[in-house]
């Protein structure tokens, strides 16, 4: 069964929204118990511009409830968010 990996990039200008919805977004990942792996991306200033999510869910539909849910996504963090299937080779 492949994992999904979502692909977030925030809209610029919007590192005070991730900052303030940050323990919400982290709590939502804990009591989710669906991440396999998750961090965030960094601009060339190393500030935090986006998200990588590997979830392990039954399917692309379970992805894309969770990435909705994503207190991140409610907040309107989000510029765009791609859910991408993704098979773990290595790890």
């Amino acid at each position: 069964m492949p994992l999904f990996a979502l692909i977030c990039r925030d809209k610029p200008g919007h590192l005070d929204t991730r900052k303030a919805n940050r323990a919400a977004h982290l709590a939502y990942i804990e009591q989710t118990g669906v991440v396999a792996q998750a961090g965030p991306f960094l601009d060339e200033a190393g500030a935090m511009c986006g998200s990588l999510v590997i979830l392990d869910v039954a399917d692309r539909t379970a992805a894309e409830g969770w990435a909705e849910n994503d207190p991140y996504a409610k907040a309107g963090l989000f510029e765009n968010v791609s859910v991408q299937a993704w098979n773990r080779v290595i790890g």
